[in-house]
C-alpha cells in the first residue's frame, strides 16, 4: 500500500529563554578589552546624535602638551566638538535624516588628526594592518553570503594568538547564536572553518598542532618527500612528538638517510602560524592595556582601580531629551511629521540611555569581580609569590561577587591586571586544586612550581624519572601520584627524562 506524506499544523506552548537586545549589548561590552571598548564608544557617539560625551578625566592633564605640540590638532578637535553640538541642537537637520541612518557613510579620520590618533601615529612605524585585518582582507577573494561573512569574521576573532582555532563547532555555534544572533549548524560552521584554513599563512584555523602541520604539508607541491612528511605526521604523530625516530623508521620502513631528510623538512614547518603575522605588522610586540590597576602598599594594604582609559563620561543630549518631553506634552495636536519626529527622537534617546546603562553595568561587574579575586588571593598580591595562590575557580569568584559563573568567565577572558609584580591575565590568578594523599587540597600552581624547581635543579646527565620526581615531591611536602606528576609535566611542556638528557 502506498504511503502518503501529510502536513499538519499544531500549536505548542514551550518555555524558551532569549536574551533581550539590552542584555546582548551588556554581554558584548563586558567581553571587550579596554582598547576595543574605547573604539565601540567612539563609534556609538558618532552614530547616535542623542549620545554625547564629556572629556575623559586623564585627558585634562595631556591637553597643554598636546596643544603646544600641534595647534592644528586642537583646532580640529574644537571643530569636531562644535559640529557635534550643532548636529544635536539643530532639529531640522536631525529630522531630515529620519530613516537614513543605515545609509550614512562611515567617518574617516583626517590624516593629520589630533588627539589620540596623532599620538598613536607618532609612536608607530611601518604597516599597521593587524593580524585580524590581514585575514579579513583575504575574505574578499572568497564568494561568501552576508551570513557566511559574519560567521567567518567571528571565526577569525576566535583564533588564539598562535593562529589555532581551539573551539569546537558546537561551541562556536552556541556563541554565534548568543552574541551575533546567527543560527548556524555544525556543517555550515565546518565549511567556514575549512575555508578559513585555505587562508595564508598555511596552518591558520587548525584545531590542533597535528592538523596545523598537515595543512602546511598539503600546501606543498606533490612529491615523494611531501608524501613521506604527511605519513609521519598522520600515522606516527605521537612518536614524532616524542622524537622516537627509530620507531617511525621501523613503522614506515624508512632508512636512516630518509628519516634524516624527512626530519629536516618537518623542522621547517611553523607550529604557530599566527606568529608569522604578529599582532600588528611593523610592531615587534603586542601592546597590552591593563583593565585593572592593583596597588600594594608597603604595609600590605591592597587597593585597585578599574582603568577606564579614554572612555569619556556619557550622557543623553539635553536637546533630544527636551524634544521628547515637548512632543509628549502635545500629543493631541501632533501631525504626522511630528509623530515621526517623536519616534525618531525617542528611539535615539532610549538607545543612548541603554548604551550608558550597559557601560555602567560593565564597570560595576568588573569592579566586584576584581574585588572578589583580590579578597581570595590577597596574600599573593602582597608578596607576589605564585606559591601563595590559593585554589580558586570561577565558581568561587562568582559566589563571592554575587554573579553568575558565565559572567565571571566573560570578565576573565582578555582582561589584564597591572600589579606590583607585573601585568597578568586575570586567568593567571585562577588555579585548580589537587588532593594529596593525606586528603589536603593544594593549588595546582603551587605543585607545578615545586615540580619545576626540582626538574630545573636535576642532573641533566641523569635526569629524574616520574617515579623519582614523585618521591622527591613527597619529601618536599607534596605527596601526589605519579600520573599527576606526568600530567603536570606535560602541561608545562617538559619532556620525559630521556628527552631531557644532555
Amino acid at each position: 500500500m502506498a504511503q502518503k506524506l501529510i502536513q499538519t499544523q499544531e500549536q505548542k506552548q514551550v518555555q524558551a529563554q532569549r536574551l533581550t537586545q539590552q542584555q546582548m549589548l551588556v554581554v558584548r561590552l563586558l567581553e571587550m578589552p579596554l582598547t576595543e571598548l574605547e573604539q565601540s564608544v567612539t563609534a556609538e557617539i558618532d552614530d547616535n546624535p542623542a549620545l554625547e560625551s564629556g572629556a575623559p578625566e586623564d585627558a585634562h592633564e595631556a591637553e597643554p602638551a598636546q596643544d603646544a605640540a600641534d595647534d592644528g590638532a586642537a583646532d580640529e578637535d574644537f571643530d569636531a566638538a562644535q559640529e557635534r553640538e550643532e548636529r544635536a541642537s539643530a532639529l531640522d537637520d536631525a529630522l531630515a535624516g529620519i530613516g537614513m541612518d543605515d545609509e550614512m557613510p562611515e567617518a574617516v579620520a583626517p590624516s593629520g588628526g589630533g588627539g589620540q590618533g596623532a599620538d598613536y601615529e607618532e609612536r608607530t612605524y611601518g604597516d599597521q594592518a593587524s593580524f585580524y585585518d590581514r585575514l579579513k582582507e583575504q575574505m574578499v577573494d572568497v564568494d561568501l553570503t552576508p551570513k557566511q561573512r559574519e560567521i567567518m569574521e567571528y571565526l577569525i576573532g576566535s583564533l588564539d594568538d598562535d593562529g589555532l582555532l581551539r573551539k569546537d563547532d558546537d561551541t562556536l555555534g552556541d556563541e554565534l547564536a548568543i552574541y551575533r544572533g546567527i543560527d548556524a549548524g555544525g556543517d555550515e560552521i565546518a565549511r567556514m572553518v575549512g575555508t578559513l584554513q585555505t587562508f595564508d599563512p598555511p596552518g591558520i584555523g587548525a584545531h590542533d598542532l597535528r592538523e596545523c602541520l598537515l595543512l602546511q604539508i598539503r600546501r606543498k607541491p606533490k612529491s615523494d618527500m611531501r608524501r613521506k612528511m604527511e605519513d609521519v605526521v598522520a600515522k606516527c604523530f605521537d612518536e614524532f612528538m616524542n622524537k622516537r625516530w627509530d620507531k617511525i623508521a621501523a613503522q614506515l620502513g624508512y632508512d636512516d638517510g630518509t628519516v634524516a631528510r624527512v626530519h629536516a623538512e618537518l623542522l621547517r614547518l611553523n607550529p604557530k602560524p599566527g606568529s608569522a603575522l604578529g599582532e600588528t605588522e611593523g610592531r615587534g610586540a603586542q601592546q597590552i592595556t591593563p583593565d585593572f590597576i592593583v596597588d600594594t602598599a608597603d604595609d600590605g594594604t591592597v587597593t585597585f582601580t578599574v582603568n577606564n582609559g579614554r572612555v569619556p563620561e556619557l550622557y543623553v543630549s539635553e536637546s533630544f531629551a527636551d524634544m521628547v518631553k515637548a512632543y509628549q506634552k502635545n500629543k493631541a495636536a501632533m501631525n504626522r511629521r511630528d509623530k515621526e519626529a517623536l519616534l525618531y527622537a525617542k528611539e535615539k534617546v532610549e538607545r543612548a540611555q541603554g548604551f550608558i546603562d550597559a557601560v555602567k553595568q560593565r564597570r560595576h561587574t568588573l569592579y566586584v569581580t576584581m574585588k572578589a579575586i583580590i579578597d581570595i588571593q590577597k596574600r599573593y598580591f602582597q608578596d607576589g609569590d605564585e606559591g601563595d595562590l590559593k585554589p580558586m575557580i570561577l565558581k568561587d569568584v562568582a559566589e563571592k561577587a554575587g554573579l553568575d559563573i558565565s559572567t565571571v568567565s566573560r570578565v576573565s577572558n582578555m582582561k589584564y591586571a597591572q600589579t606590583r609584580w607585573g601585568t597578568f591575565r586575570l586567568r593567571h590568578f585562577f588555579s585548580d586544586s589537587v588532593k594529596t594523599g593525606t586528603g589536603e587540597e593544594m593549588s595546582t600552581r603551587k605543585v607545578k612550581a615545586a615540580l619545576k624547581d626540582i626538574i630545573d635543579g636535576e642532573d641533566k646527565a641523569a635526569p629524574l624519572s616520574d617515579d623519582a620526581l614523585k618521591t622527591m615531591m613527597a619529601a618536599k611536602g607534596y605527596p601526589v601520584a605519579r600520573r599527576t606528576i606526568a600530567k603536570y609535566r606535560e602541561q608545562m611542556g617538559i619532556p620525559v627524562a630521556r628527552l631531557r638528557k644532555r
